[in-house]
């Protein structure tokens, strides 16, 4: 009896490392090694021609001081329409799930529905819709030149703001979801109590309601963010050669230029921003537990 009580207590300690077995090799296969193979591309050089392109791994630290002072623009560029587009899609998604969770009532899955509805349609195909509601002929810049809000060239397309609008649009599904989820699990008790206590709509959604949603706020914020700051579909759709991003810099490079450590390098370096992003975001929101 125990020698069984043994081998059960043997079996449980090995059972867990078994059940995430699947997991690690999977994440080992198709996640670690991408990150060392695309590392490893970083450091090397290029040669050969665009048909039949060579590399050699050569410790090349100067691919990375070449591709953030080359494309610095790209890089910042990117940074920036991806903070506005988050801060955008915050300021946007925040009162349409805060409707959704306290004021929809029956109508919650309806309109739940209708704010996924959109995004059944592929990416590709939603920019291009953008491209074609942003034209110089179609009714937006028509019904914004009437009222005099146009920028100075008379445009909307192949501007920033066209670029950065559809980061907002593809993306903002992203925070909605989030957010109402936190905002769902509130207690509308605890609003209710603020209330008995004399408390301002003001005062209770500052001390009550926004301090509980801020695990919604940072996972959203995060991914908007972070494949906002990657994207270059609506660059490439909706801006011009002066809204480049890097994303649309790193494409060139591995699919046109066929310059694979200047790409790797610039993917690098891309991963690595985002990262001490995300790290000094998560230490100045207060939210060290989510990560």
């Amino acid at each position: 009896m125990a020698g069984v009580a043994t081998s059960s207590r043997q079996r449980s300690k090995i059972a867990p490392y078994l059940m995430i077995a699947p997991a690690l090799i999977y994440l080992g296969i198709f996640f670690v090694w991408p990150i060392i193979s695309l590392a490893m591309t970083s450091l090397s050089t290029s040669g050969g021609s665009v048909f039949l392109p060579t590399m050699e791994f050569a410790w090349k630290f100067s691919n990375y001081s070449e591709a953030f002072s080359r494309y610095q623009d790209q890089i910042l560029r990117s940074f920036l329409y991806a903070i506005v587009a988050t801060l955008a899609c915050l300021l946007l998604a925040y009162p349409l799930a805060y409707v959704i969770a306290f004021k929809a009532g029956r109508f919650k899955n309806l309109i739940l529905g209708l704010v996924i509805l959109p995004f059944f349609v592929t990416f590709l195909i939603r920019t291009i819709a953008w491209k074609t509601i942003l034209a110089d002929d179609g009714w937006v810049v028509s019904a914004l030149d009437s009222v005099g809000l146009l920028p100075s060239d008379g445009r909307l397309l192949s501007t920033s703001w066209a670029v950065i609008g559809g980061l907002i649009y593809n993306w903002i599904i992203f925070m909605i979801l989030p957010l109402y989820v936190s905002l769902e699990k509130i207690d509308p008790r605890l609003i209710e109590a603020t209330k008995d206590l004399y408390s301002s709509n003001t005062r209770s959604f500052s001390k009550v309601v926004l301090p509980l949603s801020m695990p919604g706020v940072f996972a959203g914020s995060l991914l908007v963010f972070i494949p906002a700051a990657g994207d270059f579909i609506n660059a490439s759709y909706l801006g011009s050669t002066q809204t480049t991003m890097i994303g649309n810099v790193i494409q060139q490079q591995f699919l046109v230029v066929k310059d694979y450590p200047a790409a790797a390098a610039l993917s690098m370096v891309l991963m690595v921003i985002i990262l001490v992003g995300v790290l000094a975001y998560t230490r100045a929101l207060g939210t060290e537990d989510l990560v």
